[in-house]
């Protein structure tokens, strides 16, 4: 797709995604590892109802230490109405661990006071911390201009022709942050984000289907197919090895016992001498 038609269809895209979702911004007074911990929680789950689980979690626990060596398990029970409890649960540990393996301290508000880059660059290193945890911490943390996007938003952009499969596999959207002004970003984030998760989760949905040609009518014959269940042969499962070797031995040893009796038979016939 060339840049203009791309960026065409991006800006489409914001004008149809005001019309069915409220966009949603994160409290200002949120730290850097807040932020960071949030977007764990929100990669691929609803704002309102990821609001309510870090809610939950910053009252279940005494500080984010104690997050950090609590069981996958355990976090995935407190985690429950996301729709990847077990998932972001491992992200939210490892993140936490990341952290404090590479600044021995939960407090990184400093980072705002440094070059942005450094620290995005930073954030990268960190095992555990996804692109879209990366993006969404240099948006809302350090005031940088970058688009947050799961993995169902880029299979939307994918059917948008918006980019090809093999740019989705790098994490990269051409043009997006061009398209979208830095004013807008957080808003069109977060708008983005709710029909991406919508669609990362029930991609057959006539809701979201509905909204995607909207935005780009052209997109219907790259729309998710239906697996179609294929007529099966009535047919008598076949025996397996193991099976056939038993019934031959059966038959095999019924044999056996035939012309043994049909034998001692024989021989009870006969007459003395």
């Amino acid at each position: 797709m060339s840049a203009s038609n791309r960026a065409d269809i991006l800006t489409k895209t914001a004008k149809v995604l005001k019309k069915h979702f409220k966009p949603a911004a994160p409290p200002s007074d949120r730290s850097v590892l807040e932020h960071l911990l949030y977007a764990c929680c929100l990669e691929n789950s609803k704002h309102d109802v990821t609001d309510d689980v870090f809610a939950k979690l910053q009252e279940s626990y005494y500080d984010w230490n104690e997050v950090r060596v609590t069981t996958i398990a355990e976090l995935s029970e407190v985690m429950a109405p996301l729709n990847d409890p077990p998932q972001a649960a491992n992200r939210l540990k490892r993140a936490l661990q990341g952290v404090f393996e590479k600044y021995y301290s939960f407090d990184i508000d400093i980072l705002r006071k440094g070059n942005l880059g450094k620290a995005v660059k930073d954030f990268e290193s960190i095992n555990g911390v996804t692109p879209f945890c990366v993006s969404y911490v240099a948006q809302n943390a350090l005031s940088g201009h970058s688009i947050p996007v799961n993995y169902g938003g880029f299979k939307l952009f994918i059917v948008l022709d918006v980019i090809t499969e093999a740019e989705a596999s790098k994490g990269r959207i051409p043009g997006l942050e061009r398209t979208v002004p830095k004013t807008k970003g957080v808003e069109f984030g977060s708008l983005l984000h709710q029909l991406a998760v919508d669609f990362g989760s029930s991609p057959h949905s006539p809701k979201v289907r509905s909204i995607i040609l909207e935005i780009d009518p052209d997109a219907k014959d790259r729309l998710p197919k239906r697996a179609t269940k294929k007529s099966e042969k009535k047919s008598a499962p076949k025996k397996s090895e193991k099976a056939k070797a038993a019934v031959k031995s059966g038959s095999a040893k019924k044999t056996a016992k035939s012309a043994k009796k049909a034998s001692s038979k024989g021989l009870a016939k006969k007459k003395p001498r």
